[in-house]
C-alpha cells in the first residue's frame, strides 16, 4: 500500500453520497467473445467498421500476425502473446469472481495491476494511478483533479495543440468529445461537463511553413501564463512528452521558470500518452508534482484503449485540503479505477465493471512487462539500427519527404528513447506535396492486399498489408493543408527481435528492416503509379 494513505477529503461537488446504481450485466459479461470484450467499455472510437472489420485505427479485435505494423504512434492490433495473455486472465478473473463476487475481484485485481505499473515503470511506491479507457477520459480527471486543488478559475494552456488527440480540445475545456461515454452514457459531443467547463489555449507546436518546431514555444508558453495568472486565473499547463511527430515542448528550463514565477498557480499536466520517455524522465516529472498522462497502447503497443493518469504524493497529498470534485466527472470513472485508499471518491463512484478496460490494460501490462525482460543495451541498439534504416529510407526515396523530428538536448537523460522513434513524413508527386485526401487514401490502401491490380514483382509489393501512423493534418500558411504519415518503432518491434542468440538478433533485426522496405516500396508504388481517382476509388470499394 503507498503511503497516501485515505482520500475521504476528496468531495464530490454534491456534498453528498450519489445514489447507488445497478452495475452492468456482471459475471455474465465475461463468457461474451473476447474479440468483442476489447473493443467494449470504450467510446465511438473504438467502433468496428463491421465489413471492413477493422476499426477507423486499422485495428481488428484479434491478432493480425500478416500486417506489417509500424503504427504505435496511432495504434496496435493486439499481438499473439497479448492475446493468449488476456484468455487466461478473463479465466482467472472468472474463478476468483465465482468465489468473492465480479466486482470484488476486479477490484482487487486491478489494484494488483498498479503495483504491477509502478514495478515495470520504476515508479515509486506513493505514485497514485487512476486508470482510464483512454487518455483522452485521463485528461478529463487531470481537469478535475487540478480544479479541486486550484478552484474554478482555470484555464487550461494546451501545448502543441496540433499534435495531440482529437478529443483535447474538448477535454480540456471540460466538454463531451464524443457522443457517447465509456460507461455507455449518451452524451452531446462539444456540450459542457458539468463543474468541468472552461476555457482552453492552444497553442500549435508545427510551423506549417518550413515544417519545423516553432523555436519560440517556450516564449509563448510564458506569455500565455502571464497573462492568464495576471486576469487572476489559475493555470492548467498541458506540455507534450511526446507529440503525434515525436516532438517535446516546453522545454526544461522553461518548466523550472513556471515553478518559479506562479508556484500555487499552475499545476502541470504532461501528455506522455505516446509513453518515448525513459524511466528517469517520468520520474522527474512526477518528482516535480506534474500529472503525467500515460497510455498502455501507443509505443508498448497493447489495444487501443488504455488510459492511466498519474498521480505524485505531492498532489495526492494536496487533494485532502482541496475542493469538490467536480460531479460531472464520475460518468468518465468507474470505481475501480480510482485506487482502493482514495475512499471518498470511490465511495461517489458507480461500481460498474468494464471489462473490456481491464481486458486492455491487461494486454498493455503484458507488452511493457516483455519489452522491459529485454536488456537495455539490446533495447538501444535495436532503437539505433531500426531508426537508421527508417532514416536512409526517407532520405533515397524520391517519394517520400521526411519532416523534421524533435532534437534532444544534450543532457536528456531518456535511456533508449534519445533516439527518434517516430518517423514523420509527407507524400510528394513530381515535386508537389500530396494534400489530405490524397494521404488519407495512401494510408488506406496500403492495407489492403491490391496484388491483383498488378503483375509480377510489382504484385508481390502491392500484396503486402500495411499499418502506419495515421495522416496528422498540417495547415500551411497561403496554401493547402498537407499530411504526415508516420513508420514508427514500437517495444514489439524490440521484444520480437530479441533472442539469447546473439547471431538470432541480427537476423530478427534484418528481418523488421526487410518489413520496413516493404512498407516504404509499397508507398512508392501506390504513388508512383496509381492515380489519385484509383486510389479513391480503391478506398470506396473497401
Amino acid at each position: 500500500m503507498n503511503s497516501a494513505a485515505t482520500r475521504s477529503e476528496i468531495r464530490d461537488s454534491s456534498g453528498a453520497d450519489r445514489p447507488p446504481q445497478r452495475a452492468g450485466g456482471g459475471l455474465r459479461d465475461l463468457f461474451a467473445l473476447l474479440g468483442d470484450l476489447l473493443i467494449d467499455g470504450g467510446d465511438t472510437r473504438l467502433a468496428l467498421d463491421r465489413p471492413w472489420g477493422r476499426s477507423a485505427y486499422g485495428c481488428g479485435p484479434a491478432p493480425m500476425p500478416d500486417l506489417l505494423c509500424f503504427s504505435s504512434s496511432t495504434a496496435s492490433p493486439i499481438s499473439e502473446c497479448a492475446y493468449a495473455h488476456v484468455e487466461r486472465a478473463r479465466e482467472q478473473l472468472m474463478h476468483a469472481a465465482i468465489s468473492i463476487g465480479l466486482e470484488a475481484a476486479l477490484d482487487r485485481r486491478t489494484e494488483e495491476m498498479r503495483c504491477e505499473l509502478r514495478q515495470h515503470l520504476a515508479l515509486p511506491d506513493d505514485v497514485d494511478i487512476v486508470f482510464s479507457p483512454s487518455g483522452t477520459d485521463s485528461q478529463l480527471h487531470a481537469l478535475a483533479l487540478t480544479r479541486a486543488l486550484l478552484g474554478d478559475a482555470v484555464t487550461s494552456v494546451i501545448v502543441a495543440s496540433d499534435q495531440t488527440g482529437s478529443g483535447t480540445a474538448a477535454s480540456m475545456r471540460g466538454s463531451h468529445f464524443s457522443t457517447r461515454t465509456a460507461n455507455g452514457v449518451a452524451v452531446t459531443r462539444e456540450a459542457p461537463i458539468e463543474g468541468l467547463s472552461g476555457e482552453a489555449v492552444p497553442l500549435p507546436l508545427l510551423d506549417g511553413g518550413t515544417l519545423q518546431p516553432r523555436s519560440d514555444i517556450d516564449a509563448a508558453v510564458l506569455g500565455a501564463v502571464d497573462a492568464l495568472v495576471r486576469d487572476g486565473r489559475h493555470v492548467l499547463l498541458q506540455v507534450m512528452d511526446a507529440s503525434k511527430l515525436g516532438w517535446q515542448a516546453p522545454g526544461r528550463e522553461c518548466l523550472e521558470e513556471v515553478a518559479q514565477r506562479w508556484p500555487g498557480r499552475v499545476q502541470v499536466v504532461v501528455d506522455a500518452c505516446q509513453m518515448r520517455l525513459g524511466g528517469s524522465r517520468l520520474r522527474d516529472h512526477l518528482a516535480r508534482g506534474h500529472l503525467v498522462l500515460i497510455s498502455g497502447s501507443k509505443f508498448f503497443g497493447g489495444p487501443a484503449f488504455s488510459g492511466a493518469l498519474l498521480v505524485p504524493r505531492a498532489v495526492s497529498s494536496a487533494l485532502r485540503d482541496g475542493g469538490p470534485v467536480a460531479s460531472g466527472v464520475f460518468d468518465y470513472v468507474n470505481r475501480s479505477d480510482w485506487p482502493v485508499n482514495w475512499t471518498d471518491l470511490r465511495a461517489r463512484s458507480v461500481p460498474r465493471a468494464n471489462i473490456g478496460q481491464w481486458l486492455r490494460w491487461e494486454a498493455a501490462l503484458e507488452e511493457i512487462a516483455a519489452f522491459h525482460r529485454v536488456p537495455v543495451a539490446f533495447r538501444r541498439m535495436a532503437i539505433r539500427q531500426l531508426g537508421e534504416a527508417i532514416d536512409s529510407l526517407l532520405v533515397l526515396s524520391p517519394v517520400l519527404r521526411p519532416i523534421a523530428r524533435r532534437e534532444l538536448a544534450a543532457d536528456d537523460d531518456n535511456g533508449e528513447f534519445g533516439f527518434a522513434t517516430i518517423f514523420p513524413f509527407a507524400l510528394q508527386r513530381h515535386g508537389q506535396l500530396l494534400g489530405v485526401g490524397e494521404t488519407q487514401a495512401v494510408y488506406r490502401a496500403l492495407q489492403l492486399d491490391l496484388s491483383s491490380r498488378f503483375s509480377g514483382r510489382l504484385a508481390g509489393v502491392a500484396a503486402r498489408q500495411c499499418l502506419v501512423g495515421q495522416p496528422v493534418r498540417i495547415e500551411r500558411p497561403c496554401e493547402a493543408p498537407i499530411a504526415a504519415l508516420r513508420l514508427c518503432i514500437g517495444a514489439r518491434q524490440v521484444t520480437e527481435a530479441w533472442c539469447d542468440d546473439i547471431t538470432g538478433c541480427r537476423i530478427n533485426l534484418e528481418a523488421e528492416i526487410d518489413h520496413i522496405v516493404d512498407v516504404v516500396a509499397k508507398t512508392e508504388l501506390l504513388v508512383s503509379d496509381v492515380s489519385s481517382q484509383d486510389l479513391r476509388d480503391i478506398c470506396n470499394a473497401n
